[in-house]
């Protein structure tokens, strides 16, 4: 008798213990977990130009879900464009980015932080020609408050890294 009475006071320990954490889980932890701004630095509403100074285009990088989604669009100046969505794969520990444009790229990459920036690597697809080819990117906050964004494709060929897309994001200042 005595050991069903110690087992009967185990499972409803246990049970009150399992009910306790679940109730002490965050509601939005995308809030209390600091990974999940590491590319908040991104955040805003942007002008890029290419490194020769040459203005590329517009992009407005927004927070969502309470810090669990970024959320890109992207607006070319030869009238293109296109968007993002950038989330924190808690599993992993990864950052994702998922892209799609009107001109068939499909860029697929993941990563995190590193001494350079934010480095997300993986694949480009080009919907157009169904070919698909190694891709990275990497995000670094500026000393002067811009981001420089720098794309590059694997060229198989050549077995070399070849520049896709450099920009440097400046604020898009209040008018």
């Amino acid at each position: 008798m005595k050991s069903l009475i110690s087992i009967i006071l185990l499972a409803v320990l246990f049970t009150a213990g399992a009910a306790c954490a679940q109730a002490q889980a965050p509601q939005f932890p995308c809030e209390d977990d600091a990974r999940f701004g590491e590319f908040d630095f991104w955040v805003g509403e942007w002008d890029v130009h290419t490194a020769a100074g040459v203005f590329a285009g517009s992009n407005v990088i927004e927070s969502h879900h309470r810090n669990c989604v970024l959320i890109e669009n992207w607006s070319s100046a030869s009238g293109g464009g296109g968007m993002s969505i950038n989330y924190l794969d808690h599993a992993s520990g990864e950052w994702v980015q998922i892209w799609n444009d009107a001109t068939g790229n499909q860029i697929n990459i993941r990563g995190g932080m590193t001494d350079d920036g934010m480095l997300l690597v993986g694949t480009i697809h080009y919907v157009a020609k169904n070919a698909t080819l190694q891709f990275r990117g990497l995000w670094t906050l500026l000393a002067d408050g811009r981001v420089r964004q720098f794309f590059e494709q694997y060229d198989e060929e050549a077995e070399t890294w070849a520049t896709w897309f450099e920009g440097f994001y400046s604020r898009k200042t209040a008018e």
